[in-house]
């Protein structure tokens, strides 16, 4: 079965981010995705100042429509941020300045930058006002989810009613140090009607038990991985770049922020997180395909898109 990778940032080299994306690139990188195990996947652009977004998705959209070879792999683009929280630990790798409240009007500039690309777009209700930019994404067919947010539980419910589907990697994109009880990953775990919940099992982002505890909670049916590689992924330790930022990655293969702050994305390939899922969490042949190909796949159908 053919996986389905709805946050990429780049792979092989290659960040996604970066202006003057080129056709070669893109095509050198979707190869190195198929080399390592990939499928098809949605090229992701993360949080920046408006018109650099706008810049990105439209120049993906180009290199899209000229490249049958990049068609086969890109299934299309996710749009993460500029409407995420601000706050520290929320905000994670994403450039504070650049982290805006959602509006309508910006993200139909978003969205038309993509030409009916964008499938995926992940938001902090909280900073949604009436959740309007929530209702009207959902409006156009596009799969929603939250993320990089503290959304409180009636926010949530709230957001779930004017057409949010999903929430983005579950467990990261918060602080540390949360409260104990009333916190993002349990008011999740809590909202009834949310269809999705992506994780991360990269067997960096969450430890082992904590992850295999999540799969246990959300369900096999309701589960995606994702891999959130960036340029890094592939390529083994060294400095890598995503949006203009430093990328380190060490022996143990964690891409880290410059100042070892925070993680920035992953380094894994799609064969790689198939294999902590089987091996390490101990899912089934089957469920990994369905956590990683069907459910994906289902993710966008259901949103509107084949």
């Amino acid at each position: 079965m053919i996986p389905l990778d709805l946050q990429l940032n780049g792979y092989g080299g290659v960040d996604f981010n970066s202006d003057g994306l080129s056709l070669d690139d893109l095509q050198r990188s979707c190869a190195a995705v198929r080399t390592d195990g990939g499928g098809r996947m949605l090229a992701t652009v993360i949080t920046d100042r408006l018109d650099r977004m706008i810049a990105r998705i439209a120049r993906l959209a180009e290199l899209h429509a000229a490249d049958p070879s990049a068609r086969e792999v890109m299934a299309g683009i996710h749009i993460e941020g500029p409407f995420i929280s601000p706050l520290p630990g929320y905000v994670g790798a994403h450039p504070v300045a650049h982290a805006i409240p959602a509006e309508v009007s910006a993200a139909r500039q978003l969205v038309e930058a993509g030409r009916g690309l964008v499938r995926l777009v992940t938001l902090a209700p909280e900073h949604d006002r009436g959740m309007a930019t929530t209702r009207w994404l959902a409006e156009q067919g596009i799969f929603v989810s939250a993320g990089h947010c503290d959304a409180s539980l009636d926010q949530l419910r709230e957001a779930v009613d004017a057409g949010l589907s999903g929430f983005t990697h579950l467990g990261n994109g918060c602080p540390l140090l949360m409260h104990r009880h009333d916190n993002i990953i349990q008011r999740v775990l809590m909202t009834n009607g949310l269809r999705w919940v992506m994780v991360i099992p990269d067997g960096v982002h969450i430890p082992p038990r904590v992850l295999g505890d999540y799969i246990r909670r959300i369900g096999i049916a309701r589960t995606i991985a994702v891999t959130d590689a960036t340029a890094a992924g592939g390529m083994g330790p060294g400095n890598y770049r995503l949006a203009g930022q430093d990328v380190v990655v060490g022996d143990d293969g964690a891409a880290w922020a410059a100042d070892r702050s925070h993680f920035v994305g992953s380094t894994a390939s799609m064969s790689f997180i198939r294999e902590v899922l089987q091996k390490t969490i101990g899912l089934t042949a089957e469920e990994v395909d369905q956590v990683t190909a069907v459910n994906p796949s289902r993710a966008i159908f259901d949103a509107g898109f084949v």
